[in-house]
Formats: C-alpha cells, structure tokens, sequence
C-alpha cells in the first residue's frame, strides 16, 4: 500500500507480554526523502516511536497480528477496514467506504510541533538524550514538559515586546536540576539570539554546583547558579521571573519580586497552599460542601491563586491561570502566568473584587498582598 492511500493503521486489544502497552498508532513518514513506517507504542503513562523501511514494518507486522494484538482499524484514502479476532479465533472484517480526498501527510515532524531541538548538547549533558541525541524513554515526560514550558514561554515573550530587547535578565527560583532554566537559556540565547543572562536560584548547594559544573563542561556563557531562595534574594532587573513549584507563601515572595523589580513576564506554579486555609470562614450556604476536607483545601486553593491573579491584574498585569504539566508528577499543575501591560489602566475595580472575596471568606490577610503594601 502506498504511502498516499494510508492515513494510519491502529492495532488495539494487546495481549502480549508488557502489562502497560495499550495500542500501537502505524503511520507513513517521509525521512530524508525515503518513506518510513512510524510505529508509536502507546503505554499507558508515555509513549515510544520507532521508525521501519517498509520491508521492516511489514516484517514485524506478521508478528504483531494477530500474534498479540487481537484487533485493527486500517483508514485509507479509499475505504475504513475493521478487524478484530475473538477468543475463539473467529476473524470479523467490516469495510467500509472512505471519501477522504486529501494524501496522507507524511511530513517528519507533522505529529506534534516541537519548541526545543532534541539535538541541542543540554538535552544530553541533563540525561534527556542519549549520545546520539535520541530521547531516553525514561525522560519521555520530562522532555514533554521542557516543550510544553517553553511553548508556553513563546507566546508570553511575543506578547511582552522582550524580542526588541537588546539585553535581558531571565531568573528561576528554586531551579532543582536546571531542565527548564537550560532550556531558557537555550530558547533566548540560541533560538532567538538574544543577549540573554539566565540566573538560576537553589536552596540546595549540592545542586547549584552540579548546574554550574555542567554549564562550565557546555562551555555556556550568561547563565549562573546561585544558593538561595526567593525569600532572601535581591532582585537585579529581572525581566522574566520563573518560580515553578514555589511552597505556601514562597509563591507571594516571588510574585512581589517579580512585581517590585518590573518583570515582563512572572511565570508560577503554586504548590501547598497553606495560608489561607485555617482563615476561611465557611458561609451557611456552603457548609454542607465544605465540611469535607478535600473541598476546603480545593477552595483554598482556588481563592488563594484567583488572589494573586487579582492582584496581579490590579499592579499592572494581564494574567492567565491555567492547567500546566506537572513538573514533578503531581496534580499541582497550575501555572499562573502574568504578562506586563504596556498602558496602566483604573485598578478600583479589581481591588474592591479582591476586598469582597475576602469579606465572603473571612479572610483578614494574604501574604501577596501585604507585602504589595510594605
């Protein structure tokens, strides 16, 4: 079958040998001019792509069907064909007309636009990539969430204005292992080639000389690892602010730094929300949902993250609240991004909001907003 009659060939129900496998997703790939089959074994928490010549393909094909996978959905240009094998071997075919006119797109990379060349030396020096500069299956979540980030810091520097900067000041508080603060540098300094200078801050010693060490060994300019935490660092003219995972009120400190010092950009993922949790005071009508544990730090969190968007908004900040890969795999994934407004604009309005909701709660004070006021 030519590549421009198949869309794609789903084997389903496994019955193999590996307990997480679910599905394998077949599909035509052009590689450097020569037509490839991509098979891309879904498991159940990451997925694995293998490129075949067609010889191959069909070769590994034979075995996989109806050796271990008990059904097959086949799309072409020309007509769907279902397959499936019962228990007792019995083969049922359903085909059905197709009037699907465009080719199949076999383009390499058409499955899923990537923001970070898997080929860049950070990749390997971090243990995302092996030598050849192909991914390791164990960093498969990681390398989605380095993407995902720095997609998301894509259109946050195309709405900030950053890309006229002549010279910028990127810091990442609580940088860990550095994935994402190499990624930052590579994205301004490589991808947009600006003179960027990224600073990653750790608490951890042991980390802020790996880092440094392995910036030193990528001989990379403009980017430095220092001890310490967002509460005690002095802000330098920051223009893009990045706290992921920040504990409780570590996030207010770094949202105040990112506010006091300018940012253009203050990125956080808030976790552990514990502040205003033993101040809320449960309206009657509420009660009876809130009275369960689970609910009531749900709403905390809600009201703790819609008051530092809030406050945000009224010191001068578009700002965006929304689901994020998780960093760490944890269900704290929410980000709050926040973009500089280049027109101050009335703020009453969004301070008599967060006046009320505080009324509505009971709350008599949150961290972000007293260190607004000091």
């Amino acid at each position: 079958m030519s590549a421009n009659t198949l869309h794609r060939l789903v084997l389903s129900k496994y019955q193999g040998p590996e307990p997480d496998l679910q599905r394998l997703v077949i599909s035509p790939v052009d590689i450097k001019s020569e037509l490839h089959w991509r098979f891309v074994w879904q498991y159940q928490t990451n997925h694995q792509t293998h490129n075949y010549l067609p010889t191959e393909a069909v070769k590994l094909l034979v075995e996989l069907l109806p050796g271990q996978f008990k059904a097959a959905q086949l799309s072409t240009t020309a007509s769907d064909v279902q397959l499936s094998i019962s228990k007792k071997a019995k083969v049922l075919l359903n085909i059905k007309k197709s009037f699907r006119t465009l080719q199949a797109d076999t383009s390499h990379n058409r499955q899923k636009q990537r923001f970070v060349e898997q080929s860049r030396p950070f990749l390997t020096a971090l243990g995302v990539t092996d030598q050849r500069g192909h991914l390791i299956p164990a960093m498969t979540n990681k390398w989605k969430q380095i993407n995902k980030f720095i997609e998301i810091l894509q259109g946050a520097v195309k709405d900030s204005g950053l890309l006229e900067a002549k010279q910028l000041h990127v810091a990442d508080f609580g940088s860990g292992k550095a994935y994402l603060t190499f990624a930052m540098h590579d994205f301004f300094c490589h991808t947009l080639g600006l003179a960027a200078k990224i600073t990653g801050v750790e608490l951890r010693q042991n980390l802020v000389d790996l880092c440094n060490s392995t910036a030193a060994e990528l001989k990379l300019a403009n980017i430095h690892f220092e001890q310490g935490d967002v509460k005690h660092f002095k802000a330098r003219g920051i223009n893009v602010m990045v706290a992921l995972h920040a504990c409780d009120v570590a996030t207010d400190y770094a949202i105040n730094m990112g506010i006091r010092t300018g940012a253009e950009i203050i990125m956080c993922s808030p976790c552990c929300h514990k502040e205003i949790r033993p101040q809320i005071k449960l309206p009657d009508v509420m009660a009876p949902m809130l009275v369960h544990g689970i609910h009531l730090g749900q709403e905390a969190e809600m009201v703790t993250d819609s008051l530092r968007a809030l406050l945000l908004e009224a010191h001068g900040y578009h700002t965006k609240v929304f689901e994020f890969i998780s960093l760490e795999h944890t269900s704290k994934n929410k980000m709050i991004l926040a973009t500089k407004r280049k027109n101050n604009v009335d703020n009453s309005a969004v301070l008599q909001q967060i006046a009320a909701i505080k009324q509505f709660y009971g709350i008599k004070q949150q961290c972000l907003e007293q260190l607004l006021l000091a």
